[in-house]
This record gives C-alpha cells, structure tokens and sequence, in this order.
C-alpha cells in the first residue's frame, strides 16, 4: 500500500508492503522465539501485506539462529546482523533506514505494547499524523502490569525532564512503539546520530524541529521483565545527552548523520 498524504486515506500498491516492523534485538534468543511466532500470528491476519525486519545489534547468543529459523519459514522475515554492539538506536535506525514499506512501526522484542495496539497508530495516521507514538502516562491508557514503583517514578522525572528540556507536550518519548511515514523516518533518522538509549527523544525533538505532526496514543501496555536500561549508568548518560541536545541547537540537530 502507499500513503495518499493529500486525503489520509491509505491505498493499495503492489510496489511495497503496507507496514514495516522493525524489532532491535540484543542477545534476545530466549524472548524471540514467542515473539516472533506472535508477530507472524498478527500480522497474517491482517488484511496488508507486512514485512518484519530484526535487527541483531551485536548479539553473542543464538539470535541470528531463532532469525533464520523463522525467515527460512516465512520470506516476509529478514534479519539484519552486525558487529559489535552499537546501541538500540544504531539498530533502530539500521532497520528504519533498510524499510521499504510506506508505514513503519518499530517495536521492543519483548512485546510489552501488544501487536494489536497497531491499528491505534494506524487510524492516527489516516489521520494524516506524520508520526503515531504509544504513550503511557495517558489517562486512556490501560497498565495491565506496571513497573516496580521506582522504576515508574525515575521515569516520570525523567519525561519531566524532556518536556522541560526538548519535547515541550510529549508525555512519553520512551515507550518502544512509535511508527513513522516513510518519508519521514528517512527524513528524521538520517539526522539522527545518538546510538544508545537517548534515541527516541532526539528522534522525536527533531521530529519537532522540521515541523513534523506527532500524535500521542494511548495503549495498553505489560511491564516485562528482562530491561537492559539501567536507571542509574543510562540515565545519567541519557540526561546528558538531552542537554548536549538541547545546547546544541537546532542547526546542529538538523544536520545528516555522516557516520555509516
């Protein structure tokens, strides 16, 4: 399918899929497995075609292995690998950028937004939305499994933060299930250059910069068990980083990314 911007509307194309998921994953062969087999579930009964594109982001374990077992099964997979570990944002922005559909959502391994949330971002953007964000704190949304109470308060301090600091109105930058136009992804991540945990406030403030439409979407939403962010080394990383963001500019935020 393809995006008729003028209308909203969404229409049929045989050039492209209609949406690309794209899952970073680190050392994530134990969670795979099931989330796999849900997204192939899902995203069949559907009535678009879909591809789903894993980023292995260095991974030691049996990732690329729990990958090639389901592309050998099912084309609509593939499996981008490198090394060494560069980063959930260098991984998400290797698969963002490797896209072909007009509509790509990426998402964490672990699931914690249920696929089915997909068709709330999908309405926002036949709604003419540029960008479709889940977002926790909404009144609307529904925590089915909180985090532990720590957790959800340094979370709460650190959105505090952002809206102070970059995204004046966002509520959450950091929930792992956004989706973008096309266009505007590649518009949006070929500026981007932050390759840790900072990348999804960054993504969004430039998002912002360029005049870019951002809907907030309530959903519902499982805390799982198994994070690889640490409050304390990447927080304090990631609220550097948002000061070097916001004191930099936004002519220096603006310009591409020329690492490869």
């Amino acid at each position: 399918m393809e995006t008729d911007c003028g209308s909203g509307k969404l229409r049929d194309s045989l050039s492209a899929p209609f949406l690309s998921v794209v899952v970073p994953a680190y050392n994530e062969e134990t969670r795979l497995p099931r989330t796999l087999d849900r997204l192939e579930e899902y995203y069949n009964d559907q009535g678009y075609d879909y591809e789903v594109i894993v980023v292995s982001d260095g991974s030691k374990d049996g990732t690329k292995d729990v990958v090639d077992r389901m592309t050998a099964q099912n084309p609509k997979f593939r499996l981008i690998e490198y090394q060494p570990n560069r980063g959930k944002g260098y991984a998400v922005r290797t698969g963002i950028l490797a896209a072909q559909a007009d509509l790509i959502l990426f998402c964490d391994a672990d699931l914690a937004t249920p696929q089915e949330e997909t068709e709330k971002l999908l309405k926002h953007m036949e709604a003419q939305a540029d960008i479709a964000i889940g977002s926790r704190p909404l009144k609307e949304s529904n925590l089915e499994v909180r985090q532990p109470i720590y957790r959800e308060l340094l979370g709460r301090a650190f959105n505090g933060a952002v809206q102070l600091l970059a995204v004046r109105g966002i509520h959450d930058t950091q929930c792992g299930f956004k989706m973008f136009r096309r266009a505007v992804a590649v518009d949006v991540f070929n500026r981007c250059k932050l390759n840790g945990f900072s990348f999804d406030f960054e993504a969004l403030l430039i998002a912002r910069d360029l005049k870019y439409r951002i809907d907030e979407v309530p959903i519902r939403w499982m805390h799982q068990e198994g994070s690889k962010v640490s409050f304390v080394r990447d927080g304090i990383k990631m609220l550097l980083d948002l000061v070097r963001l916001r004191l930099k500019g936004k002519s220096a935020r603006l310009r591409p990314n020329v690492e490869p």
